[in-house]
């Protein structure tokens, strides 16, 4: 069918080496079938049941993409690939806000797992850096109601310091421009309307920061990242990374 996801032999070629090789007992299903199935669900954000029975069964779909995830083999895979384009001219951060669907009931414990309620409802926040291109770098994940101003150093500490880092008001702390100051980057951040002694930055090089925007518009076009289904944080951001690895490093 016309509507099915493939990998094709150059993304294949650059996901293979990063993935598991310490298989026991029953050899695993195909991984390039199986992956592929995931792929699927991600864009298309079916139901792991509903997965086109051309991949396979939908429970083999659906604990491999489980499994992996608790292992960690997703978010690594995104960072060896997207540690290989790191640029270390300019860099932009920001953050986007993800709905949960409304129809599961919030559950205990739901703020330790990168779920909080602000204006718009219970949801999470993505926290990623890009690169001069738009590419993402590093991701992060908190609950909805978090400022973006903490988790920035944990961010950016992932990467390689870079020249100028772009981002937007909410960034506007004199504690980060210090931070970033020292680690050798310049910041291009505008002021809040509220500041005493205005920071200077360079108006033309902050209208590069779109392109992280549109990086966001680019990671929501796949329906299981733009509204969030897993309970977990650990699977959703697995769903992010594999998300963010296929469309800009793969």
């Amino acid at each position: 069918r016309s509507n099915l996801f493939w990998l094709d032999d150059d993304q294949w070629r650059r996901i293979e080496p990063h993935l598991p090789t310490d298989v026991r007992g029953k050899e695993r299903a195909d991984d390039r079938r199986v992956i592929s199935g995931i792929l699927h669900v991600l864009r298309s954000g079916c139901r792991w049941k509903d997965c086109p029975p051309e991949y396979g069964p939908h429970t083999t779909i659906y604990n491999r993409f489980t499994r992996w995830a608790r292992r960690g083999v997703w978010e690594n895979l995104f960072r060896e690939l997207a540690g290989r384009g790191r640029s270390t001219a300019t860099q932009m951060i920001d953050s986007t806000h993800i709905k949960r669907i409304a129809l599961l009931r919030a559950q205990k414990g739901e703020q330790t797992q990168a779920i909080g309620r602000s204006r718009g409802g219970r949801n999470t926040k993505i926290h990623a850096l890009a690169d001069a291109k738009g590419r993402l770098l590093s991701i992060l994940l908190t609950g909805g109601q978090a400022h973006d101003c903490p988790p920035a150093q944990r961010l950016i500490r992932r990467t390689k310091a870079a020249k100028k880092l772009l981002a937007d008001k909410a960034y506007d702390s004199a504690e980060l421009r210090q931070w970033l100051t020292e680690r050798g980057t310049k910041p291009v951040i505008p002021n809040t309307s509220n500041r005493k002694q205005p920071f200077s930055f360079s108006k033309k090089t902050y209208r590069q920061r779109h392109l992280i925007e549109n990086a966001f518009c680019r990671l929501k076009d796949f329906r299981r990242v733009f509204t969030r289904y897993d309970r977990l944080a650990r699977n959703f951001l697995a769903s992010v990374c594999l998300a963010a690895a296929i469309v800009w490093w793969i």
